[in-house]
């Protein structure tokens, strides 16, 4: 079972940050808090106004932590295939280069959000599984 948690809850760390490109290639990222607890190429949860996408956190050409893209599934976001969702949302928004967004620490290292500022989203996060488990399923990814 979920817990639900409003974007202005006092167990919510806010953050804002800015949508850039990378490089000459104008795709979209978010470069992420420098004090944020993150770890690179973890994947993790990522709700983009309430609804839940998954995303491998990257490191952009500074070496600093993003987010370039965000899919349906973990195996998805490790593997880039499949529809960007993070893309595809930016573009109902018509949110571009500059553009401020509103990044949101749901559960640390596992779950995020992400929202337009302003904007007030009831979040349902996962629960995060057990470490064990977690070992056990990104041994089989690989």
């Amino acid at each position: 079972m979920h817990d639900r948690v409003p974007s202005d809850h006092e167990t919510v760390v806010s953050h804002r940050v800015h949508l850039s490109t990378v490089g000459r290639t104008r795709r979209k990222q978010l470069v992420l808090p420098d004090s944020l607890d993150c770890t690179l190429d973890d994947v993790v949860s990522l709700s983009l106004e309430g609804d839940q996408v998954w995303t491998q956190l990257t490191a952009s050409l500074d070496g600093e932590a993003t987010i370039q893209g965000a899919f349906g599934t973990r195996q998805l976001a490790r593997t880039g295939d499949g529809d960007d969702e993070l893309r595809a949302w930016l573009a109902d928004h018509d949110l571009q280069d500059g553009d401020a967004l509103v990044f949101d620490v749901l559960r640390t290292g596992y779950a995020y959000g992400l929202r337009r500022p302003g904007e007030r989203i009831v979040y349902s996060p996962p629960e995060q599984p057990d470490s064990s488990l977690a070992d056990i399923a990104r041994d089989l990814d690989t």
